[in-house]
């Protein structure tokens, strides 16, 4: 459900239980106050190096009626491991906090991440309040309440289901975001478009710079309905029991690509290849038409998104994929498109169709 408010303030609600809501406006970290309520003393700020100066703003815009503790986290994926975790729980426990208090993640995807399990793990289980600074957070990692951290074997192998208070989507912290960021958080929001939201492609195909400015209109509504297709999926289906999955559409073999690259790629870039291959692939199993295939490349190009990925790591990338956790039964499971907004399953691909896929791909 979404619905305009005063200040010009979009909420985009997410249905379910727990449900919240999430705000998207210019100008609006003032909601973060009302989003934590009155009962909450204490508050955990966690923030990475590079958003110092804004944290403190926050810190002191929260001040008035609370005591708030700054943590500076690693930023990237470099945040995401048990012994930032820990620093974060022994700043709450050396401040006494309790069920009451709050944490409040400024950030990309790996610090909302992060805060969100250390939230979900606090006392089992304390109010997060997600403010997400990059595309991708918006779009992605801070809606939907999966929270994780990595360990040396895999990416969010240890995590909880935590949903947010509340997410507030200030697009202001986005003006001061290098273009190439902005770009490649796009990644996610194609995504969406493809398996549900159609309107975000032709925005994108009718003017590209006008998209990705976050000054426009545009660029707005992309970010909304791109929330809102994440909102309407979590909101039936929390703990990724069935529906949630076609979220994953394109991210099984850009899974692979992270880690065969060891996590130094950009999520967007690698999800970005995973899209082509996993269009490639719809395409071979004779349900996509070659347009359809050929609009992926377009888009994702315009958006100076990469394509294609090297030919001969496709052993390593299988291998990596067999053991990912979107495999079940040590089956390998991709969701693929009928059709625009319409994205299925395909269970088990047969490794010569998955290898043929990959040729198409392949530089």
């Amino acid at each position: 459900m979404t619905s305009q408010h005063a200040q010009d303030t979009t909420t985009i609600t997410v249905a379910g239980e727990p449900g919240y809501d999430i705000f998207v406006g210019r100008g609006i970290l003032n909601l973060i106050n009302d989003a934590l309520g009155s009962e909450v003393n204490k508050v955990l700020l966690v923030h990475p190096p590079t958003l110092g100066a804004k944290a403190a703003e926050l810190r002191e815009m929260l001040a008035d009626s609370r005591q708030v503790l700054l943590a500076e986290v690693p930023d990237a994926e470099g945040g995401k491991r048990v012994e930032v975790a820990a620093f974060c729980w022994q700043i709450m426990g050396q401040a006494d906090f309790t069920r009451n208090d709050a944490v409040v993640a400024l950030g990309g995807g790996a610090v909302t991440d992060l805060a969100g399990f250390v939230a979900a793990t606090w006392l089992r289980g304390v109010k997060v309040v997600q403010v997400p600074t990059s595309v991708l957070g918006m779009v992605d990692a801070a809606v939907g309440g999966k929270t994780g951290i990595n360990t040396n074997e895999g990416k969010n192998l240890v995590g909880a289901f935590w949903a947010p208070a509340a997410v507030v989507v200030d697009l202001e912290v986005l003006d001061t975001l290098p273009r190439n960021e902005i770009l490649t958080g796009f990644a996610e929001i194609v995504k969406a478009g493809f398996i549900a939201r159609p309107e975000i492609l032709e925005i994108l195909e009718a003017d590209v710079d006008a998209a990705t400015d976050p000054s426009t209109p545009e660029f707005r509504r992309c970010i909304e309905l791109a929330i809102e297709m994440k909102a309407e999926v979590v909101g039936k289906d929390f703990r990724e029991a069935g529906l949630r999955e076609i979220l994953n559409y394109g991210h099984t073999l850009a899974h692979a690509i992270e880690h065969a690259e060891r996590y130094r790629w950009r999520h967007g870039a690698a999800v970005s290849i995973g899209m082509v291959f996993a269009a490639e692939l719809s395409r071979l199993a004779g349900r996509l038409s070659d347009e359809t295939v050929q609009r992926h490349r377009d888009i994702l190009e315009s958006l100076s998104l990469p394509t294609s990925y090297p030919g001969g790591r496709w052993p390593t990338l299988l291998a990596t994929m067999q053991r990912d956790k979107k495999t079940r039964s040590g089956m390998l499971r991709f969701i693929v498109l009928d059709d625009i907004a319409r994205p299925t399953i395909m269970s088990a691909p047969d490794d010569s169709l998955l290898f043929a896929a990959y040729q198409e791909i392949a530089d």
